[in-house]
């Protein structure tokens, strides 16, 4: 859930848990998801050559291109829906499509408000010094983000405990689901943050929940 007045993120995450999950499909999964792992190989390849070349962008014009962002973008909703359906949270059994799009009709979904100005001095730092913070916590979470995939740690250890709650009592525990999600929330964010797509800085929250509305604030002013 939203944190009562709390202001709301650039980056809306959202998740629907699935009413009904296969009991032992999660333990295949990993098999399942080959084909967008090597998709998101190396769409991820492309995602830092992106970056890098937004970087300029907006030193000079304080832009980021919206043909640059809308990719990126799909690149992060992509992987969203990849880590939603496997080991990132076991939220669904829908197969998730191979598509850098918004998909409004999959159960996970990730959207970023575009900003119209973006500032030139904070993206000499706000990567690497002004995230360093970001990237301590996340890295409990994940234990490293890798390519789109978010490996071992937190996350995927409580991931594999909601796998075993389903296999044996044939329900997600939802304080569990909202957790995860939480969590992945957190991630995102902070990947949003370090790939330039906002200025906004990451929020030390944990924002529970599968529902969150888009912030309408741009990254430039703040408001």
């Amino acid at each position: 859930m939203d944190t009562p007045g709390a202001p709301h993120s650039p980056v809306a995450v959202s998740a629907e848990l699935d009413d009904q999950l296969s009991r032992w499909l999660w333990l295949v999964k990993w098999i399942l998801v080959i084909p967008h792992w090597i998709v998101l190989f190396f769409l991820w390849i492309a995602f830092f050559v992106v970056t890098v070349i937004a970087f300029f962008a907006i030193l000079f014009t304080e832009r980021y291109p919206r043909g640059l962002f809308d990719f990126n973008l799909g690149v992060l909703r992509w992987s969203w829906r990849v880590s939603y359906y496997s080991y990132g949270a076991l939220g669904t059994d829908r197969y998730p499509p191979f598509s850098l799009g918004p998909e409004p009709d999959y159960p996970a979904r990730l959207d970023i408000a575009y900003p119209e100005r973006l500032s030139r001095s904070l993206v000499l730092v706000k990567w690497w010094l002004l995230a360093i913070p970001q990237y301590l916590v996340i890295a409990f979470f994940t234990s490293g983000m890798h390519a789109g995939w978010w490996s071992s740690g937190l996350i995927t250890l409580l991931t594999l405990i909601a796998g075993f709650a389903v296999a044996f009592t044939e329900k997600y525990p939802r304080d569990l689901f909202a957790l995860i999600v939480g969590l992945n929330r957190w991630v995102l964010r902070v990947a949003a943050y370090a790939s330039l797509m906002t200025d906004a800085y990451p929020p030390f929250r944990l924002d529970q929940g599968g529902t969150e509305t888009a912030g309408t604030e741009r990254a430039a002013d703040g408001s």
